[in-house]
């Protein structure tokens, strides 16, 4: 039978096992556990994208990658929660300096946001009136700030930017400046706390709206000159290939214990060996490509050279790909586990239900839709 990868080997045990207790209890509340939280503020990991000079870690993207990969593999909402937060963390490199050390003083600080332009913001003499609603903010319960997209208008109508298009600005609203309407209710991923967040008429100072580009990078590292979309492409799938291999280390477990019509353990029965071998196989392979064009454009990024458009399809490819093989594999896998494996309150039906509600972020069908 085909050997596994383990992402979930890159984080110490003691930590796993505390996020593995917790998943039950997490899904039920709709939200991470107060274990939970701790680890994940006692390693950093919500600023694992973040500037060093704000406290964050600062990753280069592939070791950021397998942190991310391993804490889904550990369990899906933390991995999820932790990936959203540590992308929105990472826009930190392009706010005013004294709004994001200020953001960033707390040990606990944790952004939480959406790319989504949903949001109008009119020009004031002082800086800007903004409304919007912004739907699937992960991590609203564990959110010091939140970072959301809006469509400048004056007077009411969009300001058109240099290139004659509609200009779109990020946005920094404090946890008390939003509302949070909880609307999660998903099959999936319910420890997230992935609710839509909302503010109405708020007046928010010109030094709080930025915008996401290389140019406007306020930090001189290098992560802040990579392409957003694919690295949040690149971390969304990897949360999905790190639930797929838990899915397969706890089915593999089940089928050892389950025996066919022989009497035979289902772990050696030739269908199901046959089944793990191919699908693994497409699986890990998977996973390589993706590792590999994400080293390819990093390199490039490293080097401050141009990344170089047909190598950051190859990183959106993959991301797809990926999702998609890690989906094939634990359906094809998922039939041998027997009814019992259908018990919403069993650990194998939650990864399953985590991985498939992941699998539906528009990002990863065909480069969003």
């Amino acid at each position: 039978m085909n050997n596994t990868i383990q992402p979930v080997s890159v984080l110490k045990q003691k930590h796993i096992d505390v996020i593995r207790d917790s998943a039950a209890r997490a899904e039920k509340d709709g939200k991470l556990t107060k274990a939970q939280i701790n680890i994940i503020n006692e390693q950093n990991w919500f600023k694992i994208l973040a500037p060093s000079s704000l406290g964050g870690l600062q990753l280069p993207l592939p070791d950021a990658l397998l942190i991310l990969e391993a804490l889904a593999c550990a369990d899906g909402s933390t991995g999820w929660t932790v990936t959203r937060c540590a992308i929105a963390g990472w826009s930190a490199g392009f706010l005013n300096a004294d709004i994001a050390k200020e953001i960033f003083s707390g040990d606990k600080a944790c952004i939480a946001g959406s790319g989504e332009a949903t949001g109008t913001a009119e020009k004031t003499k002082s800086g800007y009136t903004v409304n919007g609603k912004w739907s699937l903010v992960s991590g609203t319960h564990e959110a010091t700030a939140f970072i959301a997209n809006c469509v400048i208008t004056q007077n009411g109508t969009p300001v058109k930017d240099e290139d004659n298009k509609t200009q779109v600005l990020a946005f920094l609203f404090l946890n008390n400046e939003a509302t949070v309407l909880p609307t999660w209710n998903a099959m999936g991923l319910a420890g997230t706390s992935c609710n839509d967040i909302e503010v109405k008429n708020l007046k928010v100072p010109s030094a709080r709206a930025f915008k996401i580009s290389g140019d406007n990078a306020k930090s001189g590292a290098r992560l802040y000159q990579y392409p957003l979309q694919q690295l949040s492409e690149a971390a969304m799938s990897v949360n999905i290939s790190g639930m797929a291999f838990h899915f397969i280390d706890v089915c593999r477990e089940l089928l050892t214990q389950m025996k066919n019509s022989n009497g035979v353990a289902l772990i050696n029965d030739n269908l199901v060996d046959d089944t793990f071998d191919k699908y693994i196989q497409k699986l890990n392979d998977a996973r390589v490509k993706l590792f590999y064009a994400v080293e390819l454009t990093w390199q490039s990024c490293v080097n401050q050279q141009q990344i170089k458009d047909t190598i950051l399809y190859k990183v959106s490819a993959a991301s797809q790909d990926l999702t998609k093989r890690a989906r094939e594999c634990v359906d094809a896998l998922y039939p041998f586990c027997g009814i019992s494996s259908t018990d919403k309150g069993s650990e194998i039906n939650r990864i399953w239900r985590d991985l498939h509600t992941a699998s539906h972020e528009s990002l990863l069908v065909y480069g969003g839709i």
